[in-house]
Order: C-alpha cells, then structure tokens, then sequence
C-alpha cells in the first residue's frame, strides 16, 4: 500500500491550508487568463452582471480590482483560521451593501447563496480549463480534492457549501445547467470583453508612459479578447452570440501553452504578490524598491519619446500637470477631478455606488475592524445626502459633471468633515491625537507615502483633516490620496 508523505498528504481539518491545490497553483501564470476568464463567466449572470455595473469600480480601477481579489483570495486560503474568518466577514458586510435593480427591473442582491456559489464555481472550472487547455488536465484524485476546496471556501464565506453540488460528477451537471439556462450576454460581460481591454488604463508602473502603453494595448487588447471568447464554453458562445474569429482556437491554445511554459521560470520571476505590487509601485514610496521603479520609469519616457515619434498611436502625451515648487502638487481641472476621483464606477455620474466604493476601499486597506468599518460607511452616506442637497439641481438623484463644477465648495461641508475625522481616529491607533510616520506608513501601507509635511514628522488632527478636505473639494492632486483613490 503506497503512503502518502506529509508534505504532500491533503489537510483534511484544514483544507484550505498551506497545502491546499490553491496554493500549489498561486504564482500559476495561467491564473492570469483563467481570470479573466472566470470575470467574464461571473459578469454572464445577470445577477451579477447587474451589481458589477452598479457597485463595482473594475472599469475605472481594474489593477485596484486585481490587487483586492488577489489578497481576498490569498486570505480566504491562509493557513490562520483566524485570518480567514476575518476576510470572510469583511467580504459578507461588503456584499451585504450590494442591491439594486437591472435595466430590466429584476432584482440582485449580492447575499444571494446561488449566485456566491455560482462565482466560486466559475473560479474552480476555470482552473481545471486551465490546466486542461495548457496540456496538463488534472487528474480525476487532484480534482475532486480541488473542488472540496472551493466547496469549504464557499462555506468559510455562508456557513453553507449546500448550493454547489457534493459530487463533481454533479457538479459538471450543474456547470452546464447554468451555462445553458442561466447566463446572457450582459451589458457587464460585453464591457469586459469589448471596451475594458482596448480601454485598459496604464497600471502606475506606467503611467507616465502613456503612448508606449497605447501601443502595448492596441495589440495585447484585441489578443486577450479573442484568447478569452475562444475559452468560453461553447453553448454560452453560441447563446450570446459571440464572433468566432477564424485562428482563435489555436491563439488560445498558444497563449495557455506559454503561459504554462512560464512556471518553469525561476520562482521570484513569477511571484504574482511581487508583481503586483510593483505595478503598483510610484516613485517616491518608502518601498525600497522605488528606486529602481524611478530609474525604470526614466527609460520607459524615452522610449515612449521615441515611440511617440514613430507611430501615430498615442496616450496622452502629456502624463499631467507640473507639480508647484512649493507644494509638490498640482491642480486638476474639475473635470479631471470628477473623472479620476468621484466617478469611481466610471457612469459618467457622481452617486452612492461612487462614495460606497471609495468607503470600500479605504476599509480595504485600513483593514478596519466592522464598528469602524461601519462609522465610515455612515460617514459617507452623510457627504452623500450632503451633496445630493446642495447638487443634484435637476433632482433626478445623482449629479452629473455640469452640476459638480457649477458647486464644487459645497463639496467641503460638516460630513466631509466627519469622514476625515474617521480616517484620522482610523490612523491613531495608539489614540494619542497624533500620527506619527510608522502610523502612517504602515496603516496606509503602500497606499500613501512619508512626506509629512507638519515640521515635527508627526500630523495633528487638524493638519491631517485640512490635507484630506483639500485634496477632496479643492482638486489638488496629492501625493498622499492619489494613490489611494484615483490609481487604475
């Protein structure tokens, strides 16, 4: 009888654990088709569909997107039950919040079990694709320990793995009901499928490169298109009417091939935590690798130069206005404002949807405790009334561009206030009236820099609340809250 060693022998208690499939697979650089691939499949359903294009910011903020669903998902499989039991109430109070109607009047809510069952369903069959569309299919031992996994995944996140099937058999039964009953060609999946890659905006690695990523996307772009529609089973093609393009299958299979190939590359290459963080790196960071991010941006803009002379593609050739001597930052038109900062959803409107998502993703990476998850929250919800009072002058509840720049000092009253109030009390963890540069930097993370301005390295309440009012109604960019709210 062969025995299985205890390096690899599955952990029944703790199957999300070190020694999960999951986590075998992480730094996988297939992930990063299967994913998109699993988004688009997750944006089918209607359901979903609909609380992606009220709720969620991955239009205007995709590597914002990435990087959260990323961690979610690294968390959700932490060795630490403790971790995990965290995560999973974070993301419940954040679906919570998440409910509306479609253009068709039908109703979503984001608690709903069998839809949550049918986004960790997407993310489990698109890992075995994967594999099989890379020439390495899993075994049938390898599969069914991969799908206990998501099941307890699903259960970390309900309490219940009830609403995915117990048998894989049953599940592939599942799979197929849902594809041929239950997916349309929303407006969601044809977001992501036509206008998010050909619209992608530069990560912050490359931002300042614009016309060297405009040539980059136009090809990239229209290739991840078509890999992905190839990918996509065939009923929900042929149900939503999806173009087969003639060599698509074959690119497909290429593009997985490759990216297959690509594991054997040695492991801090393809370290997908490493990556992302260093797109998301801007010079000027405390991370000691900003330094070769500055020096790596310098070439990119003389290549984009060179580019930009030889090509008729292009950006935006100019990356953004000088910043002044005297502060280091630079002035927005409001229009500019609106777009990159209020307009997190990117409808072309400032409503809740847009203050939930910015209240979202500061408690994201303030990793805030629910009592002060939910003040901020409320904090927003009060602007939000605000500016809906003092705004919406045509009364049809949201505020539209014109409205925003014909009243933007109403943007400052008493519950912008009360928000700033909230991330200072956030921040002051040691409740001292202070923060001093380590509060900072490591609250904040990699989200805000050291550059504090008050003389003795530390911000009252006062200094920290003008700063946060500043940047929020006076449209100064800003050093500290561009990355965080306004980064792709």
């Amino acid at each position: 009888m062969t025995t299985v060693t205890p390096q690899t022998a599955p952990d029944e208690a703790n199957p999300l654990g070190p020694e999960s499939q999951f986590h075998a697979r992480f730094d996988d650089p297939r992930w990063a088709l299967a994913m998109i691939r699993a988004t688009v499949l997750e944006a089918a359903h209607p359901q979903i569909g609909a609380a992606l294009l009220d709720n969620s910011t991955f239009i205007t903020h995709p590597w914002r997107r990435l990087r959260n669903t990323f961690l979610s998902m690294r968390r959700m499989f932490d060795a630490d039950p403790a971790v995990r039991e965290r995560e999973a109430a974070r993301l419940n109070r954040l679906h919570t919040r998440m409910s509306g109607s479609d253009s068709r009047g039908r109703t979503y809510d984001a608690m709903d079990r069998a839809t949550r069952a049918w986004v960790i369903a997407t993310l489990f069959e698109s890992g075995v694709t994967m594999c099989r569309l890379s020439g390495q299919p899993l075994d049938q031992d390898t599969m069914e320990r991969m799908y206990a996994e998501y099941r307890s995944y699903l259960a970390a996140l309900d309490g219940d793995a009830g609403e995915l099937p117990e048998d894989l058999h049953d599940f592939w039964r599942y799979f197929d009901r849902v594809v041929e009953n239950e997916l349309e060609n929303t407006e969601a999946a044809r977001v992501i499928l036509y206008r998010l890659f050909d619209h992608l905006p530069a990560p912050a690695l490359l931002d300042s490169a614009p016309t060297l990523w405009a040539a980059g996307r136009a090809v990239a772009g229209p290739l991840l298109g078509a890999i992905t529609v190839a990918s996509l089973p065939e009923p929900y093609r042929r149900r939503a009417g999806l173009p087969e393009m003639p060599g698509a299958p074959t690119l497909m299979q290429g593009a997985y091939l490759a990216a297959g190939l690509a594991r054997f590359l040695p492991g801090d290459w393809i370290n997908a935590e490493n990556i992302i963080e260093v797109l998301s790196l801007r010079p000027g960071s405390d991370d000691p690798r900003a330094r070769t991010v500055t020096a790596l941006r310098a070439r990119m803009k003389r290549a984009s130069a060179l580019l930009r002379l030889l090509t008729p593609l292009s950006g935006d050739p100019d990356p953004g206005p000088a910043p002044t001597a005297a502060t280091g930052e630079s002035r927005r038109t409001a229009q500019e404002f609106f777009r990159q900062v209020l307009d997190q959803t990117g409808d072309g409107h400032l409503d809740w949807p847009d203050l939930a998502a910015m209240a979202r993703e500061l408690s994201t990476r303030l990793d805030l405790d629910e009592p002060e998850e939910t003040r901020l929250y409320d904090a927003f919800a009060a602007w939000w009334r605000e500016l809906q009072a003092a705004l919406d002058t045509d009364g049809d509840g949201r505020i539209s561009i014109e409205e925003y720049a014909a009243s933007v000092p109403s943007l400052a009253g008493p519950a912008l206030i009360r928000v700033a109030e909230v991330l200072f009390d956030a921040t002051d963890k040691d409740g001292n009236g202070t923060i001093d540069a380590d509060e900072h930097r490591t609250l904040f993370r990699t989200a805000f820099h050291r550059d504090l301005t008050t003389t003795d390295g530390t911000y009252g309440r006062s200094a920290f609340v003008g700063h946060f009012l500043s940047f929020m109604s006076g449209r100064r960019t800003s050093t500290l809250y561009d990355p965080l709210l306004t980064d792709a």
